[in-house]
């Protein structure tokens, strides 16, 4: 039985936020289940370079089903977090010590989810004032790992970094 990898991302997701860590966990033998308010639904990226088709609603999933978290930027964390379901599927997954990597504005999820305290994280510049304010110790590097149960990156630039652990955490499990 293959690992699970829970996305939850909607509209106005920064495309290589997703794509680049996704075919890299598909090619490692990761499945890649996205989440969205309807299975079924087209998102759409927000430089359009990227289309996803969501596999399951984020009313027919269970953190317990999965291994790892993916919260890709853009603007989708944002838009996610103005839904309690999102919120408390993120927390849920905080409690469970299992691997999260969120790159650029994913933090957002994880600061409304109250997940931020106490942690080793970075985010994208317009972010790190939040993360600070939720009481993060924020650090300004491409990747900042935290306890091999948090992975968090700045922007796309900061990919190659992002991708290298999150995967060394997933292959680890």
């Amino acid at each position: 039985m293959s690992k699970k990898v829970a996305v939850l991302i909607t509209d106005e997701f920064e495309d290589s936020e997703f794509t680049s860590p996704a075919e890299i966990y598909k090619r490692a033998g990761f499945e890649v289940v996205t989440i969205e308010k309807q299975a079924g639904n087209v998102v759409k990226g927000k430089k359009g370079e990227a289309e996803v088709t969501i596999d399951r609603s984020i009313d027919d999933v269970s953190p317990a089903e999965f291994d790892a978290l993916l919260l890709p930027g853009g603007h989708s964390p944002d838009a996610l977090r103005g839904d309690d379901r999102f919120v408390a599927f993120t927390k849920e997954f905080v409690a469970s010590g299992k691997p999260i990597f969120a790159i650029c504005h994913g933090p957002q999820l994880l600061i409304s989810a109250n997940g931020v305290r106490g942690r080793k994280m970075t985010t994208v510049k317009a972010v790190a004032i939040d993360l600070i304010n939720a009481g993060a110790d924020f650090h300004d590097k491409e990747v900042v790992v935290d306890g091999d149960k948090l992975v968090t990156s700045r922007t796309p630039a900061d990919l190659p970094a992002f991708n290298r652990e999150s995967l060394r955490i997933l292959e680890a499990l």
